[in-house]
């Protein structure tokens, strides 16, 4: 199993360089901030991006918690990569993560220790700088729907960017404003989110009316369950597959939130 590592200042625009690095070098997997992503898809650990401080952050990425580091190590022996990139801060961060998942270690003066400097010009990492340490913003190398579930009720954002004349060519990563990057708390009452449903049901022309709204809010997930009322002529089921698409749809894009699950329940026809 040949090991890269890609090392700069936090900040510095690692994981958003990390995708095309990995095409460019042919590398199959990476590991990064505590997850496992093996071609595209996140296969085991925990985003050190959803700890609520930096000093938990750290420890996530360095998988200190024994179990997860465990579940990390099968996947990647499951997997059987033939090459991994690992991001870091420092080299002695990087080395801490391939001694703690039993990597092939590497020399110091390796030609696979790779510098963000040496991939990225000043300009891109200051524009790097800005979007991390003003705007808060955190990128993942993994597309969205690989991180919805993990990231349930966070910011999240996808970003695609192309490269080269074929079309459609695209690395996808995903945005995140982690909760220890937050500038002042940020919340969306309750009733928000209801008038969104009412506005929207107004708008269908479907929707008779909507009767109940309950919301379950947890840490790691958002659900809806809401009970409504066709309007005569219209097809049951269809109508309310279309309203509990499009109620997701708006919430995440007028709240920036993530919802895992709406529930509609159908209570009559008016």
């Amino acid at each position: 199993m040949d090991i890269y590592t890609l090392v700069g200042k936090s900040g510095t625009g690692k994981s958003f360089h990390a995708m095309n690095l990995c095409k460019k070098l042919g590398v199959e997997a990476i590991i990064d901030d505590g997850l496992f992503i093996y071609k595209n898809r996140v296969i085991a650990g925990t985003s050190a991006k959803r700890e609520a401080t930096k000093i938990g952050a750290v420890k996530t990425a360095l998988f200190q918690n024994d179990k997860i580091r465990d579940q990390v190590v099968e996947a990647i022996k499951k997997e059987n990569p033939k090459s991994i990139l690992i991001l870091g801060t420092s080299n002695g961060m990087v080395d801490k993560i391939i001694a703690r998942l039993g990597l092939p270690q590497l020399e110091a003066d390796s030609l696979r220790r790779i510098r963000i400097e040496d991939i990225t010009t000043e300009e891109e990492r200051q524009t790097a700088y800005v979007q991390r340490e003003i705007l808060g913003k955190h990128v993942i190398p993994a597309p969205s729907m690989q991180l919805k579930r993990s990231f349930a009720g966070y910011f999240m954002d996808q970003l695609k960017i192309f490269r080269g004349k074929e079309q459609g060519a695209a690395a996808e990563r995903t945005v995140v404003r982690p909760t220890f990057s937050y500038m002042g708390e940020y919340f969306v009452a309750e009733k928000v989110i209801e008038d969104i449903v009412y506005c929207l049901a107004a708008k269908t022309p479907a929707i008779s009316k909507v009767i109940h709204i309950a919301q379950i809010p947890k840490a790691d997930a958002y659900k809806l369950k809401l009970a409504v009322k066709i309007k005569r002529g219209y097809p049951i089921w269809e109508s309310a597959i279309d309203f509990q698409s499009e109620t997701e749809k708006i919430i995440e894009k007028m709240t920036a939130f993530n919802v895992t699950e709406i529930m509609v329940e159908v209570r009559g026809i008016s």
